[in-house]
Protein backbone atom coordinates (compact mmCIF):
# COMPACT_ATOMS: atom_id res chain seq x y z
CA UNK A 1 0.00 0.00 0.00
CA UNK A 2 1.15 3.30 -0.74
CA UNK A 3 0.78 6.51 1.77
CA UNK A 4 1.29 10.08 1.37
CA UNK A 5 3.53 11.42 4.56
CA UNK A 6 4.76 14.29 5.93
CA UNK A 7 8.70 14.17 6.15
CA UNK A 8 9.06 10.92 3.53
CA UNK A 9 6.93 11.63 0.30
CA UNK A 10 5.31 8.96 -0.66
CA UNK A 11 6.00 5.72 0.65
CA UNK A 12 5.29 2.23 0.10
CA UNK A 13 4.12 0.10 3.56
CA UNK A 14 3.35 -3.33 4.82
CA UNK A 15 -0.27 -3.12 5.62
CA UNK A 16 0.36 -6.03 8.39
CA UNK A 17 2.44 -3.05 10.12
CA UNK A 18 -0.37 -0.60 10.68
CA UNK A 19 -1.46 -0.24 14.34
CA UNK A 20 -4.77 1.09 14.74
CA UNK A 21 -5.43 3.64 17.29
CA UNK A 22 -9.35 2.62 18.09
CA UNK A 23 -10.21 5.61 19.88
CA UNK A 24 -7.84 7.91 17.53
CA UNK A 25 -5.18 10.08 19.07
CA UNK A 26 -6.35 13.00 21.29
CA UNK A 27 -6.75 16.09 18.58
CA UNK A 28 -7.06 13.51 16.05
CA UNK A 29 -9.99 11.23 16.89
CA UNK A 30 -10.54 10.58 13.14
CA UNK A 31 -7.15 9.36 12.50
CA UNK A 32 -6.86 5.40 13.55
CA UNK A 33 -4.99 4.07 11.15
CA UNK A 34 -0.69 5.22 11.87
CA UNK A 35 2.62 3.21 11.09
CA UNK A 36 5.45 3.51 12.30
CA UNK A 37 8.65 4.30 10.38
CA UNK A 38 12.68 5.13 11.78
CA UNK A 39 13.44 8.80 11.28
CA UNK A 40 16.73 7.61 9.93
CA UNK A 41 18.80 4.59 9.60
CA UNK A 42 19.72 3.62 13.42
CA UNK A 43 18.13 6.49 15.04
CA UNK A 44 16.27 6.42 18.44
CA UNK A 45 13.96 8.75 16.95
CA UNK A 46 10.55 7.50 15.05
CA UNK A 47 7.66 8.82 12.99
CA UNK A 48 4.22 7.92 14.03
CA UNK A 49 2.55 8.81 10.64
CA UNK A 50 -1.68 8.92 9.68
CA UNK A 51 -1.32 6.45 6.72
CA UNK A 52 -4.41 8.56 5.84
CA UNK A 53 -3.02 11.67 5.50
CA UNK A 54 0.27 13.39 5.21
CA UNK A 55 -0.62 14.59 8.86
CA UNK A 56 -0.56 14.04 11.92
CA UNK A 57 2.79 12.66 11.49
CA UNK A 58 4.80 12.73 15.24
CA UNK A 59 8.48 12.28 16.32
CA UNK A 60 8.45 9.95 18.67
CA UNK A 61 11.26 8.13 20.52
CA UNK A 62 11.44 5.50 23.28
CA UNK A 63 11.59 7.55 26.54
CA UNK A 64 13.46 4.51 28.36
CA UNK A 65 15.96 5.94 26.14
CA UNK A 66 16.17 8.93 28.02
CA UNK A 67 14.79 8.27 31.57
CA UNK A 68 16.20 5.05 32.85
CA UNK A 69 13.32 4.71 35.77
CA UNK A 70 10.37 6.25 33.70
CA UNK A 71 7.35 4.09 34.95
CA UNK A 72 3.44 3.79 34.49
CA UNK A 73 0.64 1.61 35.37
CA UNK A 74 -1.80 1.26 32.75
CA UNK A 75 -5.74 0.74 33.76
CA UNK A 76 -7.85 -2.40 33.18
CA UNK A 77 -9.39 -0.50 30.68
CA UNK A 78 -6.18 -0.05 28.63
CA UNK A 79 -4.97 -3.03 29.28
CA UNK A 80 -8.22 -5.14 27.41
CA UNK A 81 -8.82 -2.43 24.81
CA UNK A 82 -4.98 -3.27 23.45
CA UNK A 83 -5.58 -6.69 24.04
CA UNK A 84 -2.36 -6.78 26.17
CA UNK A 85 -1.44 -10.33 27.16
CA UNK A 86 2.15 -9.95 27.95
CA UNK A 87 4.48 -7.11 28.83
CA UNK A 88 6.55 -8.35 25.96
CA UNK A 89 3.66 -7.56 23.37
CA UNK A 90 3.89 -3.53 24.44
CA UNK A 91 6.07 -0.87 22.81
CA UNK A 92 5.67 2.45 24.83
CA UNK A 93 6.86 6.38 22.81
CA UNK A 94 6.78 9.68 24.00
CA UNK A 95 6.10 12.46 21.43
CA UNK A 96 8.91 15.07 20.96
CA UNK A 97 8.32 18.41 20.12
CA UNK A 98 11.34 19.56 18.49
CA UNK A 99 12.63 23.27 18.57
CA UNK A 100 15.21 25.30 17.21
CA UNK A 101 18.02 24.50 18.41
CA UNK A 102 17.52 21.02 18.97
CA UNK A 103 18.68 20.38 22.24
CA UNK A 104 15.37 22.34 23.46
CA UNK A 105 13.24 19.89 22.46
CA UNK A 106 10.78 18.49 24.43
CA UNK A 107 9.44 15.37 25.43
CA UNK A 108 5.69 14.16 26.58
CA UNK A 109 6.07 11.73 29.71
CA UNK A 110 2.50 12.74 30.69
CA UNK A 111 0.74 10.79 27.44
CA UNK A 112 2.73 7.94 26.27
CA UNK A 113 1.97 6.37 22.99
CA UNK A 114 1.17 2.34 24.03
CA UNK A 115 1.49 -0.03 21.30
CA UNK A 116 0.65 -3.48 21.58
CA UNK A 117 3.21 -5.03 18.32
CA UNK A 118 1.32 -8.26 18.49
CA UNK A 119 -2.49 -6.97 17.74
CA UNK A 120 -1.04 -3.85 15.80
CA UNK A 121 -3.50 -1.98 18.41
CA UNK A 122 -2.16 1.37 20.11
CA UNK A 123 -3.39 4.29 22.58
CA UNK A 124 -1.49 7.37 23.71
CA UNK A 125 -2.22 6.69 27.30
CA UNK A 126 -3.24 9.54 29.60
CA UNK A 127 -1.08 8.85 32.61
CA UNK A 128 -1.97 12.18 35.11
CA UNK A 129 1.05 11.52 37.10
CA UNK A 130 2.67 14.47 38.80
CA UNK A 131 6.37 13.54 38.84
CA UNK A 132 6.06 13.95 34.60
CA UNK A 133 5.14 16.34 31.88
CA UNK A 134 4.08 17.12 28.64
CA UNK A 135 7.08 19.49 28.02
CA UNK A 136 9.90 17.69 29.62
CA UNK A 137 13.39 18.74 28.71
CA UNK A 138 14.55 15.88 26.13
CA UNK A 139 17.91 16.83 26.77
CA UNK A 140 18.05 17.50 30.54
CA UNK A 141 21.57 16.85 31.61
CA UNK A 142 20.58 14.41 34.30
CA UNK A 143 18.77 12.36 31.50
CA UNK A 144 21.56 12.64 29.38
CA UNK A 145 23.84 11.75 32.06
CA UNK A 146 22.09 8.60 32.77
CA UNK A 147 21.71 7.37 28.54
CA UNK A 148 25.52 7.90 28.81
CA UNK A 149 25.90 5.20 31.51
CA UNK A 150 24.18 3.02 29.72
Amino acid sequence: MNIETKYFGELAINEEKIVTFPQGVPGFVEEKHFVLLPLEKDSVFHVLQSTQNPDPAFIVVNPYHFVRDYAFDLDDNTVELLEIASEKDVLIFSIVSLKDPFEESTVNLQAPVVINQTKQKGKQYITNLKQYSTKEMLFNQQLTSQVKED
